[in-house]
Order: C-alpha cells, then structure tokens, then sequence
C-alpha cells in the first residue's frame, strides 16, 4: 500500500500516525479482500443449483451438553451470537484504545469525525423512516447507520495515491465513533424480554472483570475466560449476546503496572541498535547469509520480546484481528451474504418501501449526512482540515463510508426474522453499499493524484 511506505506522514500536514495504524490499514485491506471473495462465493451459491441447501445448512442446530447443562443454536446463531462476539470484542478494544491514545482521544482531534459520523447515522436513518413511516418495517430503520471499515479502507488501499493517510485515518476514526452508536443502538433498541436473574449473573462477571482491572492483573487468559463467561448469561439475558464482548473489553488494561516497567527500554534500544548495526556490518563484509539470518533471528526475538511487554489491551487486539479479519468475518459474510437475487423483477424488488429505504439511506444519507456535518464541525470550529486536504476528497471517502455490509447485514439479522424480510433487506444493503462503492471509487479516482509524500 503505497501510503504506508511514506514514513507515516500525511505530507503538507506533516501529520504523523502511529506504526500499529499502519498494521491496522494493512490487515482490514487483506481482510476485505477476503471478505469481499467470501461475499462472491456466497452470492454465486445462493442463486445456483445449490441454493436451498446453501440456506438449509444454516439451521442445523448444534451444541455442547454436560449432563443436565445444555447449550444448542443453529449453524447460524453459534455464527452471528457466537463467532461475532470475538469480533465484537475487537471492536471493543478498537474503542477502548482510539479513545485513550487515538483519533478520539482529544477533542480537537475527535470532533470532525465523531459529528460526521453523527450525520451519517441520523440522514440514513432519517431516509429509510421516511420512506417506510406507518409501514410494517420501521424495525430497520438502524441499517443503513452502519459503515464497514473493512471495505472501505480496502477500497482507499486500492485507490494508492488518490486516497491520502489522512483519510485514511479520518474514516477509520469515523468508523469506530460509528462503531460505538451501532453497540448502544443494539444494546438499547434490539434486545428482547429481560431474564433479571441471567443479567444478574452477568452483572457478577463484569464485577470479575474490573476487580482483575484493578488488581492490576496483566495476563490476557483471566479478561479472555470472563468474557466467555460473559457471553453466556448475557445470551440468556436477552440482550444481544455479541454485546458481551464490548463490555468485556472495557475492563482489559491499556497500560503496564509499574511493577512490569522493570526492563530498562533503553537497554532494549541499545540491543537492537547493536543486531541492526551487526546486520549492516555483515552484508557490507560479505558475510554469509546463514550468519546474517542468525542476527535477524535475534533481532526478531527482541521484537518479540518487546511486544510480549506490551499491555495486554494491545497483546489481545494483536492476537484477535487476524483471526477477525480473515475468519470471523468471512465466515459471517459467507453465512448471511448469500440472497436469492431476482434478476427478472429486480427492479420491482428495489421499489419495495424497506428495500429502497435501506439503499437510499446508505448511497444518498451516508454521502449527505457526513460531508454536510463535517462542514458544519469546521464553520462552527469544533475541528479542521488537514493541510492539504479538498472537501472532494471528504465526499469520496462519505461515498465510500456507505458500504455498510457487515453491521448492517448484523442490524437486520436483529430486525427481522422472516427469511423474505431479511433478504429484501440484504438486497438493499449490497445495492447500496455497491453504488456507494462505485461512485466513491470514481469520485476519488478521477480527483487530483496526492504526491507521493503525502500518502
């Protein structure tokens, strides 16, 4: 990705970002792609021969059973209660960490992109309510709020040049303030009857969770168990079982005790400043490749090393997002992408009241809403533009903020559990994300190149 070879600079701003927002662009990129060919496949089976067993294979049920204690979900419960929680718990920890130390940690810094994401969660919902105001769908009216992050900054990735680091990271922090709303819209909105004595439980968990936190317990594995623990009783409570792992994530340390500062980070400096220099030496020699791996090796260890030291907020966010990236969620995409597509009355299927209003809400209110409140964030002085920076660039990357997929998809498995329901509803998803998808490409692409010391 030619913006991460640039010394992580933005250019004229001369904005720096941190090297973990780098590792960050590059896993949702590969991940998307991922994603994206798990989308296809699903699509392709959906509308084949196969189709009905395609969708039959998500209703076998499954389980554990330990004598009396049983627990069993369908193929596609375990997916979207299940497996979703890990991703979930990533995106708790995402927060947890723009908030302390990241875009959202000031508000000068936070504010642009906090409001744009405001507009672009209350234009698309206000679209898709007007559209199905008085009808049987209101229930959806959260759908078209979602932005998916994967896509989107795969799709920046792959613009190069015409997509700068800078909006890169607007639209990551946008994403993650979108994030936060979609949990409380689930928590608040789509949780059913409450079972008091399950939230009780739960609430004893979470009281685990922060006593660890406070004891200053720095091993992953205690905040991993609980947080398991935490999905179950929350499951039986009522309340959205992939809420469990935001919760959950909440409590993990984002910094060191003092007690485990004890290692000298300048004698690590000085080790690995030694092994670079060593490598330089031997190449410049003529040194024999097996002795200039062997000082690689070493030097990787340190590497290690260092990121073992690290606070375990950031060791669990390491560990997790590759397998959220290229598990977690092409499996969700694989299991709830796939709609029958009517291609002989898709037209008339588009004119359907919650169809139309989950498109328009995410092609016309995600564009809209954020670039209209980031101009209104910047005329009343709560935030600014990076030096450099050109509203078409804002536009392209709002056209690019609808692609809603993942969490819409999600928000509309809450919504409606009538199978034609849903698939309408995932018709207007992947409409809209792609005509967003297409236009932001454009928009981007036919804008002015960035010099490549911006990128």
């Amino acid at each position: 990705m030619a913006a991460a070879s640039t010394d992580a600079r933005s250019g004229p701003a001369g904005r720096r970002f941190s090297r973990s927002f780098i590792d960050f662009l590059h896993a949702e990129t590969s991940g998307g792609i991922v994603m994206l060919t798990a989308t296809a496949v699903a699509l392709i089976l959906a509308n084949s021969p196969l189709g009905d067993a395609y969708r039959e294979i998500w209703k076998t049920y499954g389980g554990l059973v330990f004598g009396d204690w049983s627990l069993k979900l369908s193929l596609g419960h375990w997916i979207n209660d299940g497996l979703m929680a890990i991703f979930f718990f990533l995106v708790g920890l995402e927060i947890k960490r723009e908030l302390l130390f990241g875009e959202l940690a000031s508000f000068r810094r936070a504010a642009l992109p906090v409001v744009a994401a405001i507009g672009g969660a209350v234009i698309p919902a206000g679209i898709f309510f007007v559209i199905n105001r008085g009808g049987p769908y209101l229930d959806g009216w959260a759908i078209p709020m979602a932005t998916d992050i994967a896509f989107a900054v795969t799709l920046l990735a792959l613009l190069g040049s015409r997509a700068p680091l800078w909006l890169k990271s607007f639209i990551t922090a946008l994403a993650i303030a979108d994030d936060i709303m979609a949990v409380l819209v689930i928590a608040v909105f789509y949780t059913s009857g409450l079972d008091m004595t399950a939230l009780m439980w739960a609430a004893m968990v979470v009281g685990g969770l922060l006593m660890c936190n406070l004891a200053g317990v720095q091993k992953p594995a205690p905040y991993v168990f609980l947080a398991v623990i935490l999905w179950y009783f929350v499951l039986l409570s009522g309340i959205h079982a992939t809420i469990a792992g935001v919760v959950a994530a909440a409590f993990v340390p984002a910094s060191l005790r003092r007690a485990d500062r004890s290692a000298n980070p300048e004698d690590l400096t000085v080790s690995m400043q030694i092994l670079i220099d060593s490598i330089d030496e031997a190449v410049e020699g003529g040194e024999e490749w097996e002795e200039v791996d062997a000082r690689e090796a070493a030097l990787e260890e340190i590497a290690e090393d260092a990121a073992a030291s690290s606070a375990p907020l950031y060791r669990l966010e390491h560990a997790i997002h590759p397998w959220s990236a290229f598990v977690v969620l092409p499996v969700f995409a694989f299991a709830n992408a796939g709609v029958e597509i009517p291609l002989g009355s898709l037209l008339s299927s588009l004119a359907h009241p919650l169809t139309l209003g989950i498109a328009l809400g995410l092609f016309v209110g995600k564009q809209v809403g954020i670039t209209a409140f980031a101009w209104l964030a910047i005329k009343l002085g709560l935030g600014e533009l990076p030096d450099g920076a050109r509203w078409r660039q804002i536009w392209g990357g709002a056209l690019l903020a609808g692609i809603g997929f993942t969490m819409s998809i999600f928000i509309a498995s809450l919504a409606f559990a009538d199978y034609e329901v849903l698939d309408k509803a995932k018709i207007g998803i992947i409409v809209g994300s792609l005509a967003s998808a297409i236009v932001g490409i454009l928009a981007l692409r036919l804008g002015p190149a960035v010099p490549e010391e911006e990128g």
